[in-house]
């Protein structure tokens, strides 16, 4: 019999853990484990670790090694991948014996990608800083022969036949198209400071899915799971609601006009124990919160994945391909990260923000 006061321990942790009996038979699973597999612990415990992971896994061998030697063992960097998991879950695992369960084995699981995916992003950031003022000075020199070019294209205009004035309508269009993206371009060279206060990201939240229904997303069918005793973030909330705004309508067109199924889902929960290391300096800042748009269209292709947040990156014939840069650099503003997980039919935007006290409370 499994102690309860050990299981309540296990209950809180941050990590995965799940307890593994003869057969590979899920005993107990605590509440990270259910966030990790998305089920409840209720239907784990009706299935065996086979079921969970990729056939084949390592896990499981770890798991028999365990069991025959009596003695923990760890192994780092496992690909625990599956259509059930998605596409990459890179994780450590630690097996350890139950004292006085039998062959029953404690297996916690840390997630690496966490913490690569994170590094990932403050060295882009680094990267980002280095070409901003270099895009900023470039936009700048652009958009003034732009509006040469454009004015006399006006003139032009008032002096060609009507047959002719087609293609100097052409010119004014392109000028006007390349304008503004040069002024998205120019976004990212803004280092001026925002006004950030306390914002309640559930309200962002409904505003945008008002605007989103209200729309290019009046056909698709929007579900919520809040955590309705989240705290207040520390933002800027129109800069929040253009990220949100931005990562919903993305959404919307990669399920498409015409489908009768669409489904977005809109997600909110505390995740305490992700941390992130703070540029040139010693000290952490917490990143509990998350926010997640989930979407089951056919998914984002892999060989662009790793790379979907960069500037001119698109999946789109029409796209600039500088939605998702944008969105990476104000969550980035924000002391925050963002990523995306994506398997055919289940395409999830992961935000991780700091609590409107962490930006005065960094933990050291």
């Amino acid at each position: 019999m499994l102690d309860p006061i050990e299981l309540q321990a296990l209950h809180v942790l941050p990590m995965p853990v799940l307890i593994i009996g003869d057969g590979h038979g899920v005993l107990y699973a605590n509440t990270a484990a259910e966030d990790f597999f998305q089920s409840s612990a209720v239907v784990l415990k009706r299935q065996r670790l086979d079921d969970l992971i990729a056939f084949g896994s390592p896990v499981l061998a770890l798991v028999e090694e365990v069991q025959r030697r009596g003695a923990s063992v760890s192994e780092y960097r496992l690909d625990l991948g599956s259509p059930r998991l998605g596409s990459e879950r890179i994780v450590d695992v630690f097996a350890s014996p139950l004292p006085n369960q039998g062959e029953a084995v404690v297996l916690m699981l840390q997630e690496r990608t966490i913490a690569e995916k994170m590094d990932r992003q403050l060295t882009h950031r680094g990267a980002a800083r280095s070409i901003t003022a270099l895009g900023a000075m470039l936009a700048h020199e652009i958009k003034n022969p732009l509006s040469g070019i454009r004015g006399a294209a006006q003139l032009l205009e008032a002096s060609v036949p009507d047959s002719e004035r087609i293609l100097t309508q052409l010119i004014c269009d392109e000028t006007d198209r390349i304008v503004k993206l040069v002024e998205r371009v120019e976004l990212f060279g803004d280092e001026r400071p925002s006004e950030r206060g306390a914002v309640n990201v559930h309200d962002v939240l409904d505003h945008v899915k008002r605007l989103a229904q209200s729309g290019f997303a009046r056909h698709i069918r929007f579900n919520e799971v809040y955590d309705p005793s989240l705290p207040p973030v520390a933002g800027n909330r129109d800069q929040l609601v253009q990220v949100l705004l931005n990562l919903v309508k993305n959404a919307a067109e990669a399920i498409g006009e015409h489908a009768i199924d669409g489904e977005i889902m809109l997600t909110t929960a505390y995740r305490p124990g992700i941390r992130m290391q703070l540029a040139g300096s010693s000290g952490r800042i917490a990143l509990p919160l998350e926010i997640g748009i989930r979407d089951n269209g056919p998914g984002v292709p892999a060989d662009i994945l790793s790379h979907l947040f960069d500037p001119f990156v698109t999946t789109k014939a029409q796209g600039s391909g500088l939605g998702l840069a944008l969105v990476a650099k104000v969550i980035g503003d924000h002391g925050g990260i963002v990523e995306c997980e994506s398997v055919p039919r289940r395409t999830t935007f992961r935000i991780l923000l700091p609590l409107h006290e962490a930006r005065s409370t960094r933990i050291g």
